[in-house]
């Protein structure tokens, strides 16, 4: 019995969810289904913090190969040269 009484008393919270149901049930099937597609687009779409990430690790990349043989070549020009010649 205590249960039957519990029941009938809702909050306002169970109310105003009970009342967004009711209006969802009021839209068109292609209406939801629009919303559901853009919410799971949204979902998966790659977003700017990891396309920066993207760029920076490949140009790091780079300027870490480029300073390779930029080191690499400059030592060994340096070492063609003979202090003793001028």
């Amino acid at each position: 019995m205590g249960r039957k009484d519990a029941s009938t008393a809702r909050t306002p919270v169970d109310q105003y969810r009970k009342q967004i149901g009711k209006q969802d049930y009021k839209k068109t099937r292609p209406m939801l289904r629009a919303t559901r597609l853009k919410a799971e687009a949204k979902k998966t779409a790659l977003g700017i913090k990891e396309v920066a990430l993207v760029l920076a690790a490949i140009l790091v990349f780079l300027l870490a190969f480029y300073a390779f043989f930029y080191l690499n070549i400059s030592t060994e020009v340096d070492l063609d040269l003979d202090p003793d010649e001028n």
